[in-house]
């Protein structure tokens, strides 16, 4: 017997806001995170770019002790406030810690530490470079730090599939709980890469916008003139858990995990297949394994970087998978907002879908003033759009470079 699964808590530290509520809400209210750099990188490194989505000053210090921050790297640093936060949303839940499971994601891991380790290394010497920068640096310290702190035993797994990361991560805690190898999962994604090597390195591949003067409207999905996505940091954390554990403990339930899926491309290490045909196996297989009909989805969360090439495989890909009820199906693209949190852009995905079923509104998308002629989608442009009562379903899409496909479905409670 399989386990119906649910939502009980979410978390988040954004570049909108410093927990779930705030950057919900800051999302319903169509605000932009994106800002020029206080920073000399542009000058210094001769970048094209000198702008970014970042979690504001000071939200780090408010929220981790400094011997806590001295010991994490950003992207981890990131998992434990969104994971705190999420696990008191959640009710703080009585579990025994064998059946407790962590399941998170990075798409990169921990660049400021390693390359903070390298420059330590060259200016001042073996002796100076910090005795913890390997457990610091590595991609699973962030799911590591987060299964410490609340005492996880079940399993504490880390996902590194590019920009699919936390989408994926989800959905193996959803099978966890199906199969009963735990009771409750802590799910997300973290990622902190605004960084000159990184903003240097998206840019020679032409895949980051360039406007510089005007940071706040670059994130511009399925516009016409959309000239590629704005770097963005930050994580999310969802709390997953069977849905009888969560009823006999009485918790809030925000929606339930229906399915998911996953696919691969196998076409380039960067652009998606071009038809859209990998994301249209993922996307089915999320709905077909949740026994969803297209015509029960009522609102999307989307990839859309807003890269030239990005947006245009997953338009195709939509109506393919939707056919005549496309028009019935609200999209949000929130990157045009959040900036791209690369490997912890799902789980934000996954939260604002979360959101969006429980409070039935879909938040806006933001920067659009021409829609691109090839993108036939119900865009909720500008300001939130209402869903419709009743039983209802949504999905969340992440692409990734590598060819990486990964789609949640979920249903309203």
């Amino acid at each position: 017997m399989t386990s119906t699964v649910v939502v009980t808590g979410i978390g988040a530290v954004t570049p909108l806001g410093a927990t779930a509520q705030e950057t919900w809400q800051a999302a319903l209210a169509g605000t932009s995170g994106a800002h020029t750099l206080d920073n000399d990188w542009a000058e210094k490194y001769e970048l094209p770019v000198d702008f970014a989505a970042t979690v504001a000053p000071g939200v780090v210090e408010e929220r981790l002790k400094k011997v806590e921050s001295k010991r994490l790297d950003p992207a981890s640093r990131f998992a434990l406030i969104a994971s705190r936060e999420a696990w008191e949303d959640a009710g703080s839940p009585d579990v025994e810690p064998e059946r407790l499971a962590v399941s998170w994601a990075t798409g990169i891991g921990g660049v400021w530490t390693l390359l903070d380790a390298w420059d330590t290394l060259k200016e001042e010497g073996t002796r100076r470079v910090m005795p913890l920068t390997v457990p610091m640096l590595m991609p699973n310290a962030p799911a590591a730090a987060v299964g410490m702190e609340f005492t996880a035993r079940a399993v504490v797994q880390t996902v590194v599939s590019a920009c699919a990361s936390s989408t994926e991560s989800l959905g193996q805690a959803f099978e966890m709980i199906r199969s009963g190898k735990a009771d409750v999962v802590i799910s997300g994604g973290a990622e902190a890469a605004v960084h000159p090597i990184t903003l240097s390195a998206f840019s020679s591949m032409r895949a980051l916008s360039r406007r510089t003067d005007s940071p706040e409207t670059a994130s511009r999905p399925f516009d016409v003139d959309r000239d590629g996505f704005v770097m963005g940091e930050g994580g999310a954390t969802l709390i997953l858990e069977s849905r009888e554990h969560a009823e006999a403990r009485g918790a809030t339930i925000y929606a339930e995990v229906a399915g998911w899926g996953t696919s691969n491309d196998s076409y380039h290490i960067t652009a998606g297949e071009p038809e859209g045909a990998g994301s249209i196996r993922a996307m089915r297989t999320a709905i077909e394994s949740a026994g969803i009909a297209p015509s029960d989805i009522k609102h999307i969360n989307g990839h859309a970087t807003s890269t030239p090439v990005g947006d245009i495989p997953e338009s195709y890909a939509v109506n393919m998978l939707l056919g005549d009820a496309v028009d019935d199906v609200r999209f949000s693209a929130t990157k045009s907002m959040t900036g791209h949190l690369l490997g912890g852009a799902g789980a934000a995905e996954a939260m604002f879908t979360v959101m969006a079923l429980k409070e039935r509104v879909a938040p806006p998308t933001i920067n659009i003033e021409t829609v691109d002629p090839d993108v036939h989608l119900n865009i909720v442009r500008d300001t939130p759009a209402q869903l419709p009562d009743g039983d209802i379903a949504a999905i969340t899409n992440s692409f990734g470079f590598g060819g990486h496909n990964a789609v949640v479905s979920f249903r309203s409670v």
